[in-house]
């Protein structure tokens, strides 16, 4: 049984295509079940669109807190029943209703804990790094301070302005995306503090197949699915 995957973008939606390319191949483990957005009008969603996905829009500006937003797109991903959600370019900082419903795994263009926040790239090259690169990692109540899953070096060229080193670092950020999340769908995974371990090996027992209940308390023991 695939697992199925509710993904949240903001822009053009690069990192969900390379993750309905992947989804393709049923050896992949994983379905993507729905797309939403915080925006209308994105290339992201006109890729899920394209693709005969279904797709949802939930704008912070609909509402007059943050918790009915949070609220609100927590209602909207749980329609969908996903095993796991992916932020794959989703600008937006995720509240606790949504955190404490699903798992969510992100990713990040630095080698975190370093530089974090929106200015990662400009943030590295200004300070003169020879290495950064890419991380994915689960997402928490802080700012790109979730447990880290998987990172991966990009070198620093002296050459290199904003666009160029953001560039080479999508292409490593892609793949290393769409290869975690196939492990996690198709071989679980488990949480010990802050440490990440994929792969069937590490499941107990108690741990869950893609599709079955579970809280946010199971992610020591295995898959967590909501």
């Amino acid at each position: 049984m695939s697992a199925r995957l509710v993904v949240l973008v903001s822009g053009s939606g690069t990192n969900l295509q390379a993750l309905m390319d992947a989804a393709a191949d049923d050896a992949y483990g994983a379905r993507i079940v729905a797309v939403g957005a915080d925006r209308d009008g994105i290339e992201g969603l006109a890729r899920a669109r394209r693709a005969g996905l279904p797709t949802f829009v939930a704008k912070v500006g609909d509402h007059p807190a943050r918790s009915g937003w949070d609220h609100a797109l927590c209602a909207a991903i749980a329609d969908h029943r996903p095993d796991l959600v992916v932020s794959a370019g989703f600008m937006k900082i995720l509240g606790p209703e949504v955190l404490g419903a699903f798992t969510v795994v992100n990713t990040h263009p630095a080698l975190l804990p370093a530089f974090p926040g929106a200015h990662a790239v400009p943030d590295a090259l200004a300070y003169g790094v020879r290495v950064t690169g890419c991380t994915v990692h689960l997402v928490d109540a802080g700012v790109d301070t979730g447990p880290v899953i998987a990172q991966e070096a990009v070198p620093v060229y002296e050459a290199d302005d904003e666009g160029a080193l953001h560039e080479r670092i999508k292409t490593v950020e892609r793949r290393l995306l769409v290869e975690v999340v196939g492990r996690m769908a198709r071989e679980g995974w488990t949480v010990t503090g802050r440490h990440v371990r994929l792969g069937a090996a590490e499941r107990s027992s108690q741990s869950q197949p893609p599709g079955g209940a579970g809280t946010p308390d199971r992610l020591d023991t295995g898959r967590s699915t909501k």
